[in-house]
């Protein structure tokens, strides 16, 4: 079955980095756009970064825009999100998500989703 495993998750201070990686499994990796999703408690789900199969195109939330990097490794089957310059509004839990349209995975509205990876930044 298809799996979608979340890791880099941590504690860091405001201004810092993180790195998550997302492994796929399960799925023709090449046939799908992968994504980033986020949620802090009491808020609603937030799209944070999109990228094609082919890693031509992305997409990111306003929020995050200048900030965050989605990039993917197809030998590996992996999508990292690189996260820099972490503020205490980044605290959230984290999902990595998959869907053979890319339309559909920025809609919000994938197939697949990882169990996700917490962050969390410290003022």
């Amino acid at each position: 079955q298809v799996q979608l495993v979340e890791s880099g998750g941590g504690s860091v201070q405001a201004g810092g980095s993180l790195r998550l990686s997302c492994t796929a499994s399960g799925l023709t990796f090449t046939n799908y756009a992968m994504g980033w999703f986020r949620q802090a408690p009491g808020k609603e789900r937030e799209g944070v970064a999109a990228i094609h199969w082919s890693g031509s195109g992305t997409y990111y939330g306003d929020s995050v825009k200048g900030r965050f990097t989605v990039s993917r490794d197809n030998a590996k089957n992996i999508v990292y999100l690189q996260m820099n310059n972490l503020k205490p509004e980044d605290t959230a839990m984290y999902y990595c998500a998959a869907d053979r349209l890319f339309p559909t995975l920025v809609r919000g509205k994938p197939t697949y989703w990882g169990q996700g990876t917490q962050v969390t930044v410290s003022s």
